[in-house]
């Protein structure tokens, strides 16, 4: 009784919290689950977490067999990825089929994938041979959907950099750089022809922690700012996110290319940092997410494609204690391990500190949480018509 109580508080604070989040959130917002860590709670304990707080999409980085089976019938759309170190294995047909027979098809339907990554930030990197490799590995991904049947439900893409521009600013004379076109222009090819969308990570810290004095914070945490206006297009800018995507939009274009809509598929702030990466607090963290969740909760666009909603994947879920890197790199989730928020968009008068178990893996123990949230509705229910 005292476990099952302990749950029921917590859900009943993750129900509070979600009647607020829903109002800032919107079904465009996805999420970047990461998994580089050892005290994570269970796959399981995610889905409710993930379900209660109204996010619908989640992102991975792999194709988690776990991850993937937690959230049979949560209805919530997940995009996999195929690792760097399998891309090459991926030009075979016959290695690109047995791996959709392994993660993809077993969770179809009852787990909604609706995308596969092959790769991530593949030209960011100094390997041409993996440069490639890339698109060859992509279209035999596609081709053994088509011959699973699955091409209708499950689009295939790839991440990458901002760091793939030649430049940047104004947006309107954004381009690659040039010693990707040659992997770039038949990549762009690929993806107007099987309809599928270009993939960015954009992370605004990276321009601010480069060069504090010379960018506007404001700027950069979508805060009221004076705005930078593109010269050749008159369009203004209020915030750098917004410019980093019309510069790829341009990029495109110049490629030849307006028939590509952009996702962006990793963005956020840290809340902790070392000493050399100005910005990374909490409260600068909150105002980055909580203004991206407020702007695309709205629908609206970009000043390139004001009527076009954009897609976005805020990283990260949780902290990840064992990444490498600076502290920064550590210290993108919005919640702690342990389930409680590093920080609230607007909602501390809402929580209620609240544990579990990272070890609660099992699927008792996950009844247990699931009979505790529905005790939790009840207990609202009976209290709005009392």
């Amino acid at each position: 009784m005292e476990l099952l109580s302990r749950f029921c508080f917590a859900a009943l604070w993750l129900l509070l919290l979600s009647g607020q989040v829903l109002q800032t959130l919107c079904v465009r917002v996805g999420i970047n689950y990461g998994q580089i860590a050892n005290n994570l709670p269970s796959p399981m304990v995610v889905a409710g977490l993930l379900q209660s707080i109204g996010i619908s999409k989640v992102k991975l980085y792999d194709a988690d067999s776990k991850v993937l089976s937690a959230f049979a019938n949560s209805n919530i759309e997940f995009i996999i990825g195929i690792g760097n170190e399998n891309i090459l294995n991926m030009r075979d047909s016959t290695k690109a089929q047995a791996w959709l027979r392994q993660n993809v098809q077993p969770y179809l339907p009852q787990t909604k994938i609706t995308c596969i990554t092959v790769g991530n930030e593949v030209f960011s990197s100094n390997d041409t041979a993996l440069m490639s490799n890339l698109l060859p590995a992509m279209q035999s991904i596609h081709e053994a959907l088509v011959t699973l049947g699955l091409d209708k439900q499950v689009i295939v893409s790839t991440a990458h950099s901002a760091a793939i521009l030649g430049n940047s600013y104004p947006p309107s004379t954004g381009s690659f750089r040039e010693d990707l076109a040659q992997y770039i222009q038949p990549l762009l090819n690929f993806h107007s022809q099987i309809k599928s969308p270009f993939l960015l990570n954009a992370y605004p810290f990276f321009a601010y922690k480069a060069n504090p004095d010379s960018i506007s914070l404001e700027y950069v945490l979508f805060q009221p700012n004076s705005g930078v206006t593109d010269p050749n297009t008159n369009l203004k800018y209020d915030n750098m996110l917004y410019a980093q995507i019309d510069s790829v939009y341009s990029a495109m274009k110049a490629m030849g290319h307006t028939d590509i809509d952009i996702t962006v598929s990793e963005t956020g702030w840290p809340s902790k940092g070392d000493s050399d990466e100005p910005g990374a607090t909490i409260q600068n963290a909150a105002t980055y997410n909580g203004n991206l969740f407020q702007r695309t909760a709205t629908n609206q666009g970009t000043p390139l494609k004001p009527s076009l909603p954009i897609d976005a994947y805020v990283f990260a879920l949780f902290n990840e204690n064992l990444k490498p890197g600076p502290t920064s790199e550590r210290n993108y989730g919005l919640f702690y391990p342990d389930g409680t928020p590093v920080y609230n968009i607007g909602l501390q008068r809402y929580l209620i500190s609240s544990s579990w178990s990272s070890s609660s893996s099992s699927s008792s123990s996950f009844s247990k949480i699931m009979v505790a949230y529905e005790l939790g509705i009840l207990i609202i229910v009976i209290a709005v018509f009392i």
